[in-house]
């Protein structure tokens, strides 16, 4: 500066600092939402969160489909009160058996695969196969359930017995069999569609 600027107290512009910017506080940062060591351990504890929560409605569909099963095979009660003698109620016992079967098969894959932390087969074809599986049995499910519900309101009308509380509960086991594959196949959904393809 020249002795003349100094005397006015007019600073240089060649040194001239802005005062109201704002400074950087370095220690105390928050980290950016969509990157970093927090987006990922979010996204583990997303997909640990999946996974429990598909192994347990898996279970409680299997829990459903097992009672709806012994509850129906145990419904003989002779003459007509027999569950073999009506199709309806046959097709409810092949269903909890084919549910209870995907159901247990896929339990004991989710519990190996959680307790070894290893996949027993690719993530795609595992998210694929629990995708439709569920969408299939649960629709099997709800169709069994819909297909024996007239024919025990017509049985209950004329006789309300220990035979068609029977029906009843196995089918009331159906539905909520039903509700637990369909919310996991929600679940199935999103990890399908969450998928990363490279």
């Amino acid at each position: 500066m020249s002795e003349m600027e100094e005397k006015k107290g007019v600073e240089s512009p060649q040194f001239e600092t802005r005062r109201d910017a704002p400074t950087a506080d370095v220690e105390n940062q928050t980290p950016s939402s969509g990157f970093g060591v927090a987006a990922i351990t979010r996204r583990w504890k997303r997909e640990d969160l999946l996974k429990r929560g598909s192994l347990a409605l898996r279970g409680l569909a299997m829990v459903f489909s097992l009672l709806a099963f012994i509850v129906m095979a145990s419904n003989r009660h002779g003459d007509w009160k027999d569950f073999d003698k009506y199709e309806e109620f046959r097709y409810v016992l092949a269903i909890a058996i084919l549910s209870t079967l995907y159901t247990l098969g896929q339990v004991l894959r989710h519990v190996h695969e959680l307790s070894t932390g290893r996949q027993m087969m690719q993530k795609r074809t595992s998210a694929l196969i629990d995708f439709f599986g569920d969408q299939i049995i649960s629709y099997l499910l709800i169709s069994s359930a819909s297909s024996a519900v007239p024919m025990t309101n017509r049985m209950r009308e004329g006789a309300d017995n220990l035979f068609t509380d029977s029906l009843a509960a196995s089918i009331s086991m159906q539905f909520l069999a039903f509700l637990a594959l369909a919310f996991s196949a929600f679940i199935s959904g999103y990890k399908l569609s969450s998928q990363s393809y490279i």
